[in-house]
């Protein structure tokens, strides 16, 4: 008989003499032959993890009944040739199998011999189908090979309905293309179409964008080519466009659009940071200056009656920023015109309101005439050329060294018969440059503008500003 601390070693077994007291245990003969039926029927070889001794036991559960004989002195023996078949695996089997299937009885009759009066009469047994079986069914509807490609089609053709529906109601270029106002609110364009061809006149190149994420990831010197931003984008390359007009015309925050967009928000900013230096490089590679020749075919009528060579209209346009914690940097940047801290830029307008010439942004204590002399517009003025601007622009030096003139309402002064006609001046220019308020109301239309710009924002900001500037020219002339 076994110690008092056996434990059975067949798998999925847990007896122990601790617990089992009705149990024997018995060790593996020692004969190798016997020894070698026991580890094929319980099914566990001798390795690293297993290695057979005196103490590895098996416990009596595994043997059949007649295989134990008691002996004088009651211990419990196996038999000679005994070998463990009882097992976890092996009941479940035959737990499974242990109800027989319901019989029936069938008499039939057999003719014997040829004789058809000679009739005997056998008990056929015949196992009874499962029930579950599918061929038991009372009622079966099997439906032809027709009617189940019309169920098909149909469930097709809902499943492509739903699916359209859907779609319509994502936040994409797609959903507005019917509804100029909704284009308008969202990009600044006035239709679609115009929205569309655009588009396609970029698509040229936008189809090569490179992130500037994927640039400092590049290593130096490495030849190996780098994937194109657009075609790892989850966005097609027309509603990026679409998400970049959305984030300046609207001033939309990132995780709004992204929440509308479906994407994750440093998407939503790698695609604004890509297509902002895009279009800063395509559209200020163009020619947005006019010529004299120009000019003259597109000039109003209130323009050709009194300021006939008027070749420009300037007027500056500033954006509140983040207070730097920076004393020197906060008195370079305060305005005491916004009262705040500030980025300026200057604007060039023809008369007929296109955007003709865009300056980079300078901090908000520059003057309107330091940033006049250092944007470098002088340059493209000509001789014989008008300029008008406001009050704040006293460039006459700077304009009759290219033989230009100046017209800007005049200064009040003690003489009233003067002032009388610097009066009648004041209206008439502010008579024609109300057209050109119409034509910066346009720039600050682009909502982008309207909060306190993050000083984090400042190295796209120039960017954003030049651009939107120049979107205005989509948007057709005034006139």
């Amino acid at each position: 008989m076994s110690s008092r601390h056996d434990h059975c070693c067949v798998p999925l077994c847990k007896n122990d003499s601790r617990y089992k007291k009705n149990l024997s245990f018995h060790s593996f003969p020692k004969d190798g032959d016997r020894r070698q039926q026991w580890v094929n029927a319980i099914g566990r070889y001798p390795g690293p993890d297993f290695k057979i001794s005196q103490c590895t036991k098996v416990c009596s559960v595994h043997f059949n009944a007649h295989d134990i004989k008691k002996s004088l002195g009651g211990r419990r023996l196996l038999r000679d040739g005994a070998i463990p078949q009882y097992f976890k695996w092996t009941q479940d089997k035959t737990e499974r199998n242990s109800k027989p299937p319901k019989v029936r009885h069938i008499d039939r009759e057999v003719s014997m011999n040829g004789d058809s009066n000679s009739k005997s009469s056998e008990d056929v047994s015949v196992m009874a189908p499962y029930p579950d079986h599918d061929y038991m069914c009372k009622e079966t509807n099997v439906l032809s090979v027709e009617q189940q490609l019309n169920a098909a089609l149909e469930r097709i053709a809902k499943l492509e309905r739903e699916n359209h529906r859907l779609k319509s109601l994502q936040f994409t270029v797609n959903r507005f293309t019917n509804d100029p106002d909704m284009m308008a609110f969202y990009t600044g364009f006035q239709s679609y179409e115009l929205f569309h061809s655009t588009f396609l006149s970029l698509e040229p190149t936008s189809s090569r964008l490179i992130t500037y994420s994927q640039l400092l990831k590049q290593k130096p010197g490495s030849t190996h080519e780098m994937s194109y931003f657009i075609k790892t984008e989850t966005l097609c390359p027309i509603d990026q466009f679409f998400l970049f007009l959305c984030r300046c015309k609207c001033g939309l925050f990132e995780k709004d659009l992204a929440v509308r967009f479906n994407i994750s928000v440093s998407t939503v900013s790698r695609i604004i940071i890509t297509w902002v230096n895009y279009l800063y490089h395509i559209l200020g590679a163009q020619s947005i200056w006019p010529t004299r020749e120009q000019i003259n075919q597109s000039m109003p009528d209130c323009f050709k009656e009194s300021y006939p060579n008027t070749r420009v209209i300037l007027n500056c346009t500033e954006l509140k920023c983040q207070t730097p914690s920076s004393v020197y940097l906060n008195s370079q940047r305060y305005s005491h015109y916004k009262s705040h801290t500030t980025f300026k830029g200057l604007i060039g307008i023809t008369p007929s309101g296109a955007v003709s010439f865009v300056s980079q942004l300078y901090s908000g204590s520059i003057s309107d005439v330091d940033i006049t002399a250092q944007c470098g517009i002088i340059t493209l003025i000509e001789s014989n050329d008008d300029v008008m601007a406001d009050k704040g622009f006293t460039i006459h030096d700077l304009l009759s060294k290219k033989g230009a003139t100046l017209n800007i309402p005049p200064f009040f002064t003690e003489n009233c018969s003067e002032f009388t006609k610097k009066q009648v001046q004041t209206q008439s220019i502010a008579s024609v440059r109300i057209h050109v308020e119409r034509a910066i109301r346009r720039v600050n239309d682009f909502h982008i503008f309207d909060s306190v710009v993050p000083l984090r924002f400042a190295g796209t900001l120039n960017q954003i500003w030049t651009v939107c500037a120049l979107l205005t020219n989509f948007r057709g002339p005034l006139f």
